[in-house]
């Protein structure tokens, strides 16, 4: 998990520099990031129900292992097409792992409250790879150059495929599942055109390109719908859609993942085009949002173990508004004290939400298909993730322009406040209060 998580923001503060060696532009550079998280996404609900039919243990391994081949391929890239389909494999890689990280806790964990606390752990541990990614990504890209921050990858997949053969143990497979291949391919198209008419949306307005995405992610999303009502062993199924804590818990992940990951991009954006810093001090910059999620996740598993997962997803959402209300004050010369508040907003609410709402996903799914269970709540968090990306580099568009960037960061601001604001309502209403 914690090199899942590296690869995309350590790939951040890479950015700019990949945009002038490939000379890519911002479209570029937004398929360079959602290329790896709209794969990933797409094929996460499939890896569960895969590691559930042949083993979490296994799937990890093939991963790790393709993860590393993958990771070659992005370093030796010649140009922006081959490292965004070397970026997509690395995603297919990526969405073998996480699934089979949270079922193998789910298994090894089945009480309520251990399992809320190794959630706090394996969060904690994952959001470490945030305030590493910017600061190694930054001395890498200005030591060694870009391609230093896919190749920093092959060290350690070989120790974490050492120490997942040595101390990660063979779990039974559940043979009874079934690989939904058309439901896949649906979600993945329907996922990639989606993200493709936000990104074309921002770029050309309601071109031609822009309709044709939008028609073809409408049309696979409603083929997908009518396919798993009838599939015989359905990718999702239908009778989730009737457990309001189930939906609810994954909708508020979504929503989580779509302001939290797309304001990364885009503030990241603004340090390095807008004020011109350099990658180090780009990566220095952000630390008050990561430190402070890698920090808060194993303390709020503790919680969630002792008063259940509504209060810290609460609480997070409403920091998060209060973070990201700030905004909308931020201009082209504004301090660096100006964006500090958003920063820690989005650090402190992140590090409450994310090990909460994955433990209030996985309490209200069926108990024998932890696979499913991870692999929705992963999907809803990655997905929305690609999407903020897409939809927030459309809001702010070209960074080369500051004036146009910081109007549209102001509209970033406000569309966060409602989404975050949205989500803990829907907390009071879906997520059920704590046991006494």
């Amino acid at each position: 998990m914690f090199l899942v998580q590296l690869d995309v923001t350590v790939v951040n503060v890479a950015l700019p520099h990949i945009g002038h060696a490939l000379h890519a532009d911002l479209a570029g550079l937004q398929w360079v990031v959602d290329s790896y998280t709209v794969v990933l996404a797409a094929c996460l609900l499939g890896a569960g129900v895969v590691g559930d039919r042949w083993g979490h243990r296994t799937l990890a391994v093939a991963g790790l292992s393709l993860f590393g081949v993958t990771s070659l391929m992005c370093g030796l890239a010649p140009n922006t097409a081959t490292l965004v389909a070397a970026r997509a494999l690395q995603g297919l890689a990526a969405a073998l792992l996480l699934p089979s990280t949270l079922a193998v806790v789910n298994r090894t964990f089945p009480e309520r409250g251990e399992k809320a606390r190794a959630l706090g752990v394996w969060a904690g541990i994952s959001a470490l790879a945030l305030p590493a990614g910017p600061l190694l990504g930054g001395v890498l890209v200005t030591a060694a150059g870009w391609r230093s921050v896919f190749l920093i990858n092959l060290p350690v997949v070989a120790v974490a495929l050492a120490l997942t053969l040595r101390a990660v143990r063979k779990d039974e497979p559940a043979r009874t599942s079934r690989l939904d291949l058309p439901g896949l391919l649906a979600a993945a198209l329907s996922l990639t055109a989606l993200v493709y008419c936000a990104i074309s949306a921002g770029r050309s307005g309601a071109s031609a390109q822009t309709i044709a995405a939008g028609a073809v992610a409408v049309v696979a999303a409603a083929l997908l719908a009518l396919w798993e009502q009838r599939a015989p062993h359905p990718m999702f199924p239908p009778a989730l859609l009737r457990k309001l804590d189930f939906v609810g818990a994954n909708v508020i992940a979504a929503a989580m993942n779509f302001v939290g990951i797309g304001a990364v991009f885009v503030v990241t954006l603004y340090l390095q085009k807008v004020q011109h810093h350099d990658a180090w001090t780009a990566g220095v910059m952000l630390l008050p949002l990561f430190v402070p999620l890698a920090v808060c996740a194993p303390f709020t598993g503790r919680l969630a173990a002792r008063y259940g997962p509504r209060p810290p997803m609460l609480a997070g959402l409403l920091l998060g508004c209060v973070g990201t209300a700030f905004l909308p004050l931020i201009n082209p010369g504004s301090s660096y004290l100006t964006l500090v508040p958003t920063l820690l907003g989005l650090g402190l609410g992140m590090g409450l939400l994310t090990p909460s709402v994955v433990a209030a996903a996985l309490q209200a799914g069926p108990p024998e298909r932890p696979g499913l269970s991870s692999g929705v709540n992963n999907t809803a968090r990655q997905a929305a993730g690609a999407l903020g990306i897409a939809v927030f580099g459309a809001m702010v568009q070209d960074p080369e322009a500051p004036d146009r960037f910081t109007t549209g960061l102001h509209h970033v601001g406000v569309l966060s406040v409602v989404l975050w604001l949205a989500a803990a309502a829907l907390t009071l209403r879906a997520v059920p209060r704590p046991a006494r």
